[in-house]
């Protein structure tokens, strides 16, 4: 057949043949790599409902004033009951937490959902947004002074009495916190925010709470005047109107010094 064809016909025919070989070969690479990454940008002007995530020894209770606020802003929002008041394995936090997603979303016709991770209920949002099961189906990942890099404070505790599952976790280099920080420590599918206070007490240094890749934002870097504890992360006015700030519609917003009055005012 290319025998009877000229000479410069016959030249481009078989580069053209040479072409779709090449693409067929890429394509049987890559293909499969595509096709077993479900990872995917979320969409991050559909809004969906928002699941507070509590902290180490806290209840749902406990976040019911961030709960309030988050609704009074627009949005449904509901803490996240979580086994052993979140004391035992973050994996099997993370899991309840994924039981609780898909029945907002199904309870919403949401196609995703925004996670508020307050301290461990941080790192149990991660773990679960970081998961199969979570991937695709989380909008924004937001967490509060959350030990992403562990704290002293659990260092301590492991070293001189018998620490709770969650507290192991929670240790400086621990293994779940280096599979979790391993490679990307804010993996494709939901944007990052990370919000604390230079003056938390509890996850030591504060610094542990800088995530990469996430919008970090420490409270005083905003109003360099706040006087934030750990315990008052979800609780002050300031800070609710920081979260409320950073759940909109688009993508998350670099607060600065000119908002701050705004901030504690609103």
């Amino acid at each position: 057949m290319l025998s009877s064809l000229a000479p410069a016909r016959r030249r481009l025919v078989l580069v053209l043949i040479a072409v779709v070989a090449v693409v067929a070969v890429a394509l049987a690479v890559l293909l499969p790599r595509w096709l077993s990454d479900p990872r995917r940008p979320v969409d991050q002007a559909v809004l969906g409902p928002v699941l507070v995530v509590h902290g180490y020894g806290g209840t749902p209770e406990t976040m019911q004033t961030l709960v309030d606020a988050i609704e009074a802003s627009g949005r449904d929002a509901e803490a996240v009951w979580l086994p052993d008041n979140n004391e035992g394995d973050l994996t099997v936090a993370a899991q309840v937490l994924g039981e609780a997603a898909h029945e907002a979303m199904q309870r919403t016709s949401a196609s995703s959902v925004d996670l508020v991770g307050y301290s461990a209920g941080g790192i149990v949002s991660r773990v679960w947004a970081a998961s199969d099961d979570g991937a695709n189906k989380v909008r924004r990942v937001l967490t509060l002074g959350s030990p992403h890099h562990g704290t002293t404070l659990a260092d301590t505790g492991a070293s001189i009495t018998e620490c709770t599952v969650a507290c192991e976790q929670m240790t400086t280099g621990s293994d779940l916190l280096r599979r979790l920080n391993a490679d990307d420590e804010t993996p494709v599918g939901p944007t990052w925010v990370s919000i604390w206070s230079e003056q938390d007490e509890t996850v030591t240094p504060p610094e542990t709470s800088r995530l990469d890749g996430a919008l970090n934002i420490p409270v005083q870097s905003v109003c360099p005047e706040a006087e934030v504890s750990h315990n008052q992360l979800p609780n002050l006015p300031l800070m609710l109107n920081m979260v409320v700030a950073e759940l909109g519609a688009g993508d998350p917003v670099p607060l600065t010094e000119s908002d701050c009055m705004g901030l504690v005012g609103s």
